[in-house]
């Protein structure tokens, strides 16, 4: 390790944005605040754009490490404590200079915050909380600010950095414990979760006692997101629960018992931690007073680094969702940068197009009605290289096809390949006017070229059409093979912009 103390902040610019470039979860805002007089800047839902560099950064946000330096060891990270490389760290006021400086620029709409660990978790996380204390108070910035929540920093310091923050998070890393032990020793589901639990309470009591609502729906959710399965918050003013408890979602992972086991660990992990992290320090009165974490928590998981397969990475992604109420779970194909036994060779490639295909998956979790197991099993437990997980369900389940586009319901649209939400959404309201035909459709904007397929109007299809699993599918292949071709051939390695989490009417078809 060589550490440098005597370097311009320009060079400490250099080196931590580098070091910053491998974590992925950076995106939209998702929380809009008018500017106010006396403060710098506001927010907005699009104030963050999708906007990517060659080697994955953010171009939108000013997306640094406090420190590169680190007390742990994690096999996967370029940063790791064995590493002999260059360290450096920034001080509390050079990145509110930076941020201000490049905001007033226009180089940037916010700052995504991270930082490896300097002597503990809660030194680090104090001098991050005080960056975002003089950011908000000393020079009254008022934009978007995404920060990395350190792994074992105390509750109260987690607690005050979510009414600084638009958005938290705090990466699981590896999908199992048994990976995580073996390639990040340093690290415990303990010290992942408890935060997460954590802040999923914190946002629960700010959405209820500021009076409004802030759960993120998702089609296939039948519980409170923003409130489940934690254990009741006590005010240490009155000694009352102020949320009530709802029961059977700490460890109701899955509805499939087979797919418990891949994350058992979860919740064995969160039974100890919940009743820790859902005690306040603060008073009851700042959750009235100030939004807590008003754009939600996110995380991210490294997508090859382990020999996990997509159904346990899915099913653990689809229990983030249901129990911590999420807003997103990234996905990082794992880039070789160090040698290591237990790590792919630094001359394999990375599983861009696996990572493509579990943000596909993902996207339909949230949005489409689907479940893990029913796109992927015990058995079949990987995505067909060739296909989008769409179409491949829906060429396992011919039998469900073709969808009658005048009366089919909303949530059966939304399953048929090719057509997204904002077809659905027009479907189902141009058909009240009279019976719609593959013409509508197209003056619609809906796009057929898979839909085609899979669906009729008033009983006929599009042209003479056999519902057969193989000329379905060779005539979908053509298309699906070059796009994964373009994603696997890429000159340089870069995170995809595939989605915008927060508005549904961007026209993505799946």
């Amino acid at each position: 390790m060589i550490i440098q103390d005597n370097l311009t902040v320009q060079e400490k610019l250099k080196i931590l944005t580098d070091a910053a470039k491998y974590d992925v979860s950076c995106t939209s805002s998702g929380v809009n605040r008018k500017g106010k007089t006396g403060h710098l800047g506001n927010t907005s839902e699009a104030g963050i754009c999708h906007s990517f560099s060659a080697d994955g950064r953010c171009i939108s946000l000013l997306k640094i490490l406090f420190t590169n330096q680190c007390i742990y060891d994690c096999k996967y990270c370029v940063n790791r404590t064995s590493n002999d490389t260059v360290r450096t760290s920034f001080t509390p006021d050079e990145v509110c200079e930076l941020t201000i400086g490049f905001y007033k620029r226009n180089y940037i709409e916010g700052l995504f915050l991270s930082s490896g660990i300097l002597s503990t978790a809660d030194h680090t996380m104090e001098l991050i909380y005080e960056t975002l204390y003089k950011l908000r108070m000393e020079y009254h910035f008022n934009g978007y600010i995404h920060v990395k929540t350190i792994p074992g920093a105390s509750p109260e310091l987690v607690e005050r950095m979510g009414f600084l923050a638009d958005r938290m998070s705090i990466n699981l890393e590896l999908p199992t414990a048994e990976g995580l032990k073996k390639l990040a020793p340093g690290k415990t589901r303990e010290k992942i979760l408890q935060p997460m639990r954590q802040v999923q309470q914190g946002i629960a009591m700010s959405s209820r006692l500021l009076g409004y609502d802030r759960e993120y729906k998702k089609i296939y959710g039948g519980k409170r997101a923003g409130f489940a399965g934690g254990a009741a918050l006590f005010s240490p003013e009155t000694g009352k629960n102020m949320l009530p408890d709802f029961p059977g979602t700490i460890t109701d992972f899955s509805e499939s018992g087979n797919s418990k086991a891949f994350h058992s660990e979860i919740s064995m992990s969160d039974k100890r931690t919940s009743r820790a992290a859902g005690r306040i320090a603060l008073p009851v009165r700042t959750y009235r007073e100030k939004s807590f974490v008003p754009a939600g928590q996110s995380t991210q998981m490294i997508v090859g680094a382990t020999p996990e397969n997509d159904f346990q990475m899915l099913s653990v992604t689809q229990a983030l969702y249901r129990n911590f109420g999420l807003k997103r779970v990234f996905y990082s194909a794992y880039i070789p940068v160090n040698e290591d036994q237990n790590l792919p060779a630094v001359t394999a490639q990375p599983p861009l197009l696996r990572e493509h295909r579990l943000y596909q998956a993902d996207w339909l979790l949230r949005f489409y009605g689907f479940r893990a197991e029913e796109l992927l099993s015990e058995d079949r437990p990987n995505f067909n290289i060739f296909l989008d997980p769409k179409c491949d369900w829906a060429i396992r389940n011919l039998e469900q096809f073709p969808v009658e586009v005048n009366t089919a319901p909303y949530e059966t649209l939304l399953r048929v390949p090719g057509l997204g939400v904002k077809s659905a959404r027009r479907i189902v309201a141009a058909r009240r006017q009279g019976a719609l035909t593959f013409e509508g459709l197209k003056k619609m904007g809906v796009v057929l070229k898979r839909a085609r397929y899979f669906i009729t109007c008033s009983g006929r299809t599009e042209f003479p059409l056999k519902l057969d699993q193989d000329h379905i599918t060779s005539a979908l292949l053509g298309d699906e093979r070059r796009a994964a071709w373009d994603i696997t051939h890429r000159d340089s390695y870069r995170q995809l912009s595939l989605f915008d989490d927060m508005h549904l009417e961007s026209g993505i078809r799946i």
